[in-house]
């Protein structure tokens, strides 16, 4: 059970927790959907992130969406993205000059501020699910069930 009632505006769970305020649900959706669609970085990558993400910040709404990350050390740009977000999720006061030294060497500048711009996003996104209560049984768009990632 959510720790909050839904709202009637919204399509998601997700959508109805955030939906009280109808304005701000529009920009939230508007925001969500130009880091998604109108960005310079590719869209597994962003995906990875996302589900890098999710186990960190222990939400099971977003865990459920996509299940574990699913790319290859050989992937080193993932790799390293994936790893600078689980980093950005854990602890942000420990990111320091070198990380994003390392960021350089496979990013350009602007795709360094999307890519902290995405994770904050998304951090802030799931942070928010996990804090209302979202339980995988909410997730319309589950492709696992959370027993099966343990």
């Amino acid at each position: 059970m959510t720790r909050i009632k839904f709202s009637k505006n919204g399509n998601t769970p997700f959508e109805k927790l955030i939906g009280h305020n109808p304005e701000i649900l529009k920009k939230w959706n508007e925001l969500e959907e130009t880091l998604w669609k109108h960005t310079a970085l590719d869209s597994n990558l962003l995906e990875q992130i996302r589900r890098t993400t999710a186990f960190e910040n222990n939400c099971e709404y977003c865990m459920v969406k996509g299940g574990k990350p699913d790319f290859d050390k050989t992937q080193l740009k993932t790799s390293i993205a994936a790893a600078f977000a689980e980093l950005f999720s854990k602890d942000h006061h420990s990111i320091s000059n070198a990380h994003f030294d390392m960021l350089r060497e496979y990013f350009s500048d602007n795709e360094i501020s999307e890519l902290c711009i995405f994770i904050a996003f998304i951090n802030a996104s799931q942070k928010l699910g996990k804090t209302f209560n979202l339980t995988e049984d909410l997730q319309i768009n589950a492709v696992i069930k959370l027993e099966d990632l343990e």
